[in-house]
């Protein structure tokens, strides 16, 4: 193609633009025509071959069309489909048609949100989304944040923060300038045994090991106990050990469950320890209509993660950190000559680089901003609630019928644990039932379902986000599951 063609700033580029964005529209527009299964079922060695089929690169360039028919016979083809009812295994939603669409134009706009000379007003409008949103969760007129690619980053600034400032007011330590401290091994990090991989991994990171991660057991509806908490925390005291932070868990991976927010930050603010909330899967239903209650507590906490490409149906990757005291982000700043000058900062210009350990950052706030527009926050409180109440549907049915046993029969959030446990099996097979039954589902193509380990046994999930989601869909994958005996259809 001639250069012209390849860019937006020439009339030949828009040409070429719009040419291949009708492309893929009809392609997507295929999707509608198609009888589709939400897996081809292609097997993990055989998608391999198929991924590359086709060399990355040649001399002389394809057509764009011929590239396009390349990704459809191989990797469109072999996709999870994550748009179809059936598809109910991860926090993966269906993204909203004004996010897809907005999506577009952030491309195209290719901001980057590190300085005010690489995104002009968007710097402005993300910081009025995130004045938004710790209105919305309560933190309070100091409020400050961050957009992010999500759980696993927010979770970690929240402990970078934490374990910082501890340094700061125990020791008078700069870990920017000076490293760790020489006592970093006695300070201790506690969340329950049911919070997310990333409070271990992030500990890992950032140079305290996974053992600084303290777990505390959970009660029989997977949220953290609180008489457990404060028994620990006593004895890390008695042992001359340095707590500095608690991850409180608002929406368990694989049961959906809260932590009692309210009396978490009690016992933050008693042992002055930051309190952390990961609200990457719960923290939508601050537009739930039926179930903000549940959030009460989540404005005490010192640092919030909520996800975006979850309950609130934006395409990957879309996530904010948002923090209590937002002077607090001076503990990571960093100030560069030919990026983020001192004196721009006194003359007022907003260079966002500042909060974030990223750099380059897409303008991904605009799908959020574009959704709630379109949709409104009653459109999005029916969307959470009509999932929630799904799942509540489908717990209900699994206890009504003998040959399953629901884990979490009321559940929290929109995720449903259960086990296939037909009369007469044998106990010590169950697991092993219920794990061939996930890959043959999965092998045919038939139901996208999770799968997780419960006290050893592999159990089978639900994970309920897709509007388009309906009891119908949840008694086709019953019905195919009870097809199941030995491992067999």
């Amino acid at each position: 193609m001639d250069k012209k063609s390849l860019f937006l700033t020439h009339p030949e580029g828009f040409q070429q633009y719009k040419k291949m964005c009708m492309e893929i529209i009809r392609l997507i527009g295929g999707w509608q025509e198609e009888i589709q299964k939400p897996f081809s079922g292609i097997a993990a060695e055989d998608s391999l071959k198929e991924s590359r089929r086709h060399p990355i690169a040649e001399k002389e360039g394809i057509s764009f069309e011929k590239a396009l028919k390349e990704v459809k016979d191989t990797i469109e083809k072999n996709r999870i489909k994550v748009e179809h009812p059936r598809t109910l295994a991860h926090l993966h939603c269906p993204p909203l048609v004004p996010a897809l669409a907005a999506d577009m134009l952030v491309s195209a706009m290719n901001l980057s949100m590190d300085s005010w000379d690489q995104s002009g007003t968007a710097s402005h409008a993300e910081e009025y989304m995130l004045d938004w949103l710790t209105e919305r969760y309560g933190l309070g007129e100091e409020a400050g944040g961050t957009f992010t690619s999500g759980g696993t980053q927010s979770n970690y600034m929240g402990l970078l923060l934490a374990r910082d400032e501890f340094c700061r007011r125990r020791w008078n330590w700069n870990v920017q300038q000076n490293g760790l401290p020489p006592h970093f091994s006695k300070m201790k990090i506690l969340c329950s045994e049911a919070a997310h991989f990333t409070v271990k991994k992030s500990a890992s990171q950032l140079g305290l090991g996974e053992q600084s991660v303290v777990t505390v057991p959970v009660d029989d509806r997977k949220k953290i106990d609180m008489g457990r908490l404060e028994k620990i925390l006593r004895q890390l005291k008695e042992k001359g050990e340095l707590p500095f932070a608690i991850v409180a868990t608002c929406g368990t991976t694989d049961f959906g469950s809260i932590d009692p927010l309210p009396e978490l930050a009690r016992v933050a603010r008693e042992h002055q320890i930051w309190l952390h909330t990961d609200a990457a899967y719960g923290g939508a239903l601050i537009l739930s209509s039926l179930q903000r209650n549940k959030l009460e507590g989540i404005e005490l906490s010192d640092s919030v993660t909520v996800d975006f490409h979850k309950l609130f149906y934006q395409p990957i990757s879309c996530g904010a950190f948002l923090l209590k005291n937002k002077q607090h982000f001076r503990l990571i700043q960093h100030h560069a000559d030919y990026l983020n000058p001192e004196e721009d900062e006194a003359a007022g210009l907003p260079h966002l680089v500042g909060k974030s350990i990223q750099t380059t950052r897409r303008f991904d706030v605009l799908k959020l901003y574009m959704s709630l527009r379109v949709v409104g926050t009653e459109g999005f409180a029916r969307l959470i609630d009509g999932a929630a109440e799904l799942a509540g549907w489908t717990a209900e049915r699994l206890e009504n019928d003998p040959d399953f046993k629901a884990v979490n029969p009321k559940p929290e959030l929109t995720a449903v644990v259960f086990q296939y446990r037909p009369e007469g099996y044998p106990e010590e097979q169950v697991g092993g039932l219920n794990y061939t039954i996930h890959q043959s589902l999965l092998n045919e193509g038939d139901a996208v379902l999770a799968k997780t380990q419960v006290q050893g046994s592999t159990h089978l999930k639900f994970t309920i986000l897709n509007p388009a989601s309906g009891k119908e869909d949840i008694e086709y994958v019953l019905s195919k599951i009870k097809a199941f005996r030995e491992g067999k259809a």
